[in-house]
């Protein structure tokens, strides 16, 4: 990796965690649930937009360079499946199982649906 990849990488990392943690606010402000909503959501569109990125790589010539910065770098710090995880075990101890559950098995497949769909979006329209 070049020095030049890197500082993009970080540089895109952070302006990614900034938008999440400005999205994530204005989420629980109009939202207050006890499913993590909030984070469900990030994941989900991060997850897209990773699909998004990917199908561009695959079938529209998207350079391997910005897949990286994209996908490894924004996503990467606008997702946060290691919140998520917290949220589920934050819900097992309030005796919240049912929300847990979901919360765990709704964020994968939710997660994993959106960067398909991303994926095929891109397929189907190159």
């Amino acid at each position: 990796m070049t020095g030049g990849l890197a500082v993009l990488l970080a540089l895109a990392g952070g302006i990614g965690a900034a938008c999440r943690f400005w999205l994530d606010g204005e989420i629980r402000l109009r939202w207050r649930t006890v499913l993590p909503v909030a984070t469900i959501a990030i994941n989900v569109t991060g997850s897209l937009l990773i699909g998004l990125i990917a199908g561009a790589h695959l079938y529209a010539g998207l350079p391997t360079g910005w897949q990286t910065v994209l996908a490894t770098g924004f996503c990467g710090g606008y997702t946060t499946f290691s919140t998520a995880a917290v949220e589920t075990v934050r819900l097992v101890q309030d005796d919240e199982l049912p929300r847990a559950v979901a919360n765990a098995l709704g964020t994968v497949l939710l997660t994993v649906a959106a960067a398909a769909l991303g994926i095929a979006l891109i397929a189907w329209t190159v």
